[in-house]
């Protein structure tokens, strides 16, 4: 599975988080990888939701969101996110605009925490650099 999210938004979530370390590209890869895989799983249940209500398109509400936050907050971009919503359900479901924000603002403070954590780790092992092992070791820890 290729992802579909650029790799320069993710870097910037880690950045904000990292303080005087540096951030390598893996890490950035391999955060928006996990990224994209815990959207696409949080797609899937919001269209079981909306298929539950007769519906076919994901609406805020079926990702759990009862207030959308405005796009211009977001660090994450709108369009690679339904892209990422579409990747494991049927073609026949649509993203409302609400719905993307939505999943955008859901995955940002996903990687937040994982950046938070990865910036931890970074420390605990006496590096500069937040590395891909980082990220794959919170979720080896934690997931």
């Amino acid at each position: 599975m290729s992802v579909e999210l650029p790799f320069a938004p993710v870097d910037a979530i880690i950045r904000q988080n990292a303080g005087n370390l540096r951030v390598s590209a893996g890490a950035a890869e391999e955060l928006a990888r996990r990224i994209q895989e815990h959207g696409a799983e949080l797609a899937i249940d919001a269209a079981e939701r909306a298929t539950e209500d007769g519906r076919k398109t994901l609406m805020a509400e079926d990702f759990g969101v009862e207030q959308v936050v405005e796009r211009d907050d977001l660090e994450l971009p709108v369009a690679p996110i339904d892209r990422i919503a579409r990747l494991q359900i049927d073609d026949r479901y649509r993203v409302a605009m609400d719905a993307r924000i939505a999943l955008a603002d859901i995955l940002e403070d996903y990687a937040t925490n994982v950046a938070s954590a990865a910036v931890k780790l970074t420390h605990h092992a006496g590096r500069r650099t937040v590395q891909a092992e980082d990220i794959e070791t919170y979720f080896s820890l934690f997931e």
